[in-house]
């Protein structure tokens, strides 16, 4: 079963998402939180699989939560719920650690897929709608801590880029691929290395600055 917690400030759409989620039989809502301060007190105790975040949120943002959660260590695989006017805090909570974002009049479908993604480690980077947001926002300002001339990567790693960019987690690559799924891991890791990046979210988002998928 993975646990959710919802972090929104709006009643109406926390109520829609847990309606949605309590049709899927393997994921279930542990926990829903109005502020970024309930968040930061829940989210610790809690321990859930996956959180569902809103960034625009009174007193503290969901930036705020994403960094402070982070800080701590105890961040857990974290999808961002978003409008279509959000674009550089999108970026924004993509940096501070978000592995991807919805838009919130998002299908059932779209939504169970989202959650059990993340919390199989993968990421919701999807390349065509991240390419608008780097687009629209000064390179600046989108720019993550990143080698500025990352290392080449091999046929193989760029392959397993372009799925990551999709989504998918390991164990579906590995699958996709026919290998096994601890070489998919040392795949990603050689490949964060070479772009020099943390995570596989910022991996995705270099990659497409830098035209490679």
């Amino acid at each position: 079963m993975i646990s959710v917690c919802l972090v929104d400030d709006q009643t109406i759409v926390r109520q829609g998402i847990r309606s949605l989620l309590d049709l899927a039989d393997d994921i279930k809502v542990v926990a829903e939180c109005a502020d970024g301060a309930q968040a930061l007190a829940t989210v610790p105790q809690l321990k859930p699989d996956v959180m569902l975040l809103d960034l625009r949120m009174p007193e503290m943002s969901g930036i705020e939560v994403l960094q402070a959660l982070n800080l701590r260590g105890v961040l857990p695989p974290t999808v961002i719920l978003t409008t279509f006017d959000d674009d550089q805090l999108v970026l924004a909570g993509l940096k501070a650690g978000a592995r991807g974002y919805l838009l919130k009049d998002v299908s059932l479908e779209q939504l169970v897929e989202a959650v059990r993604t993340v919390a199989e480690g993968g990421s919701l980077v999807a390349p065509a709608v991240t390419q608008r947001l780097l687009a629209g926002v000064d390179r600046i300002q989108n720019q993550f801590t990143s080698l500025e001339q990352p290392d080449p990567l091999t046929g193989r790693e760029t392959e397993i880029l372009r799925l990551l960019a999709g989504g998918y987690s390991n164990k579906e690559i590995a699958n996709s691929l026919h290998v096994a799924e601890g070489t998919v891991k040392n795949h990603v890791s050689n490949i964060l290395s070479k772009l020099g990046v943390r995570d596989r979210t910022r991996a995705v988002l270099k990659a497409l600055e830098l035209g490679i998928v």
